[in-house]
C-alpha cells in the first residue's frame, strides 16, 4: 500500500494545473496595433513598439507584416494535440518618407474568410490589392498554421 501511495504522489506531483501556451511572434499584437496612428506614426516608432517585422512584402519593401500565434496543448483526451488559440496578422504599409499610410489587423476568423487566387502572376504586373500582396508570401503559414502538412508526400 505504501508503494502505491509513493508512486501516486510522484505521478501527481509532476502534473501541472496551469495551461502551457506556446507563443510565436509579437505578444499582444492587437493592443499594440491600436497605438499606431495613420499619418502620425513613422517607421522608427513602429519598430520601437513592435520590433523588426516577421516578414516584408515580396513585391514592395514598404509593407511590413507582423505575426502572432498562440497554441496550447489540448486536454488529455485529445492526446496532446495542439489547439490554436490566436493567429493574428498585422499588415502595415509605409510610404517612401517612412510614415504609416495603411494598417489592417486580421484575426484567425478574418483569415478563414479570405480566399486566395490560384493564379500565378508575373512580378512585373500592375499593383494588386494591399491584402493580396501582403499575404501571398505567407500563404502556406495560413493554410497550415501548426505545420503538419509540410512533411506529407503528394501522390
Amino acid at each position: 500500500m505504501k508503494i502505491i501511495l509513493i508512486i501516486l504522489t510522484i505521478f501527481l506531483s509532476s502534473c501541472k494545473l496551469n495551461k502551457i501556451v506556446n507563443h510565436h511572434g509579437v505578444h499582444d499584437l492587437e493592443a499594440k496595433s491600436k497605438e499606431l496612428r495613420i499619418n502620425e506614426t513613422n517607421i522608427n516608432q513602429i519598430r520601437g513598439l513592435l520590433g523588426p517585422p516577421s516578414t516584408t512584402s515580396y513585391f514592395d519593401d514598404d509593407i511590413l507584416i507582423y505575426l502572432e500565434r498562440k497554441t496550447s496543448n489540448s486536454k488529455l483526451l485529445k492526446l496532446g494535440k495542439k489547439k490554436l488559440l490566436a493567429n493574428n496578422v498585422l499588415l502595415l504599409e509605409v510610404n517612401n518618407k517612412g510614415m504609416l499610410v495603411n494598417k489592417e489587423f486580421l484575426n484567425k476568423d478574418d483569415l478563414k474568410e479570405y480566399e486566395f487566387s490560384n493564379k500565378v502572376s508575373d512580378k512585373s504586373l500592375g499593383r494588386q490589392s494591399f491584402i493580396y500582396r501582403a499575404l501571398s508570401g505567407i500563404r502556406t503559414k495560413l493554410n497550415d498554421p501548426l505545420g503538419k502538412k509540410r512533411g506529407s508526400l503528394k501522390k
